[in-house]
């Protein structure tokens, strides 16, 4: 008798993604579509933990032998207080969005930044000699600014409503000795206007113009930016916001969240399973996810 292939799902191949609220994204319908296009026998949930319950949801990583998690908005600076270490970039970054369980051992990393640059590389997009303005000051702006930093851009301005914020991001750059320094603006400031005026590359790391708000832009002026910037929005709900909306009808080059969203998890395999995930399958699994399609 021919003996039946196992079919299990047990532990150690169940991962998920750690956020509140959580429901929204569109990581299981990507990493499942990923495992099975693969032949993987993994499974991949949405597990909803207000802050209150992060220390006990990360011990539960553990406990029920999890392999891994992907962590979001708002636990990617908290978490970090209840790993076992943290890799030196995502320490850099000051955020982890990618856990991996070694033996009951959690390790952080942050695939953030990595995935933000593999993305603006697949549209042919170099940021070597740019000029840079990062939008935000949290935990993706982080990611994004020490990537960009390290890669070689003319210079990187901060934009951020709370100046301290932006101020202790652009010091932990420095302490990072990135080849650049940064500098930092208020928002509607000389300052602003004239780096948004010569910048070759904006990135909105807030969550204006995220759904439910979808009329929210953290930039009222899009003219101000000239004919050959890129403008990147790390929201990617919905794929086109107000700001790449008005940024595409100025005539200028425009990449949404999806594209982050998918590199950044396509990367995470790495820690996981130590190869990178199929992009092109979990491109469109999220992009069907977003659209609404089963």
């Amino acid at each position: 008798m021919t003996k039946r292939r196992s079919t299990s799902r047990g532990p150690g191949r169940i991962l998920g993604i750690l956020g509140h609220p959580v429901a929204h994204s569109a990581s299981p319908a990507m990493h499942n579509a990923a495992f099975a296009a693969q032949g993987m026998h993994a499974m991949y949930g949405a597990f909803d933990v207000p802050p209150s319950q992060l220390e006990k949801a990360i011990a539960g990583i553990r406990a029920l032998g999890l392999l891994g998690v992907n962590v979001t908005i708002p636990h990617k600076e908290t978490v970090m207080a209840y790993l076992d270490d943290v890799a030196p970039t995502a320490r850099q970054v000051g955020a982890v969005n990618t856990i991996v369980n070694r033996g009951g051992r959690l390790i952080g990393y942050n695939t953030d930044g990595w995935g933000f640059l593999l993305s603006l590389e697949e549209r042919g997009v170099r940021v070597v000699g740019r000029n840079a303005v990062v939008l935000g000051a949290g935990g993706a702006a982080r990611a994004v600014a020490l990537h960009l930093g390290m890669a070689g851009v003319a210079r990187l301005t901060i934009i951020n409503r709370s100046r301290q914020r932006a101020e202790f991001l652009a010091a932990d750059l420095a302490r990072a000795k990135t080849p650049v320094r940064a500098e930092v603006a208020d928002p509607g400031s000389e300052e602003a206007r004239a780096a948004l005026a010569e910048a070759g590359l904006v990135v909105n790391c807030t969550p204006l113009g995220m759904e439910p708000d979808t009329e929210s832009t953290p930039l009222e002026d899009v003219g101000l930016l000239p004919a050959h910037c890129v403008v990147y929005d790390t929201v990617y709900r919905p794929l086109e916001t107000r700001l790449l909306r008005e940024a595409r009808q100025h005539g200028l080059i425009t990449v949404n969240g999806l594209a982050m969203l998918v590199h950044q998890g396509a990367c995470a395999w790495e820690y996981w399973f130590g190869r990178r995930g199929p992009v092109d399958v979990m491109r469109t699994a999220a992009l069907a996810a977003l659209e609404g399609q089963p």
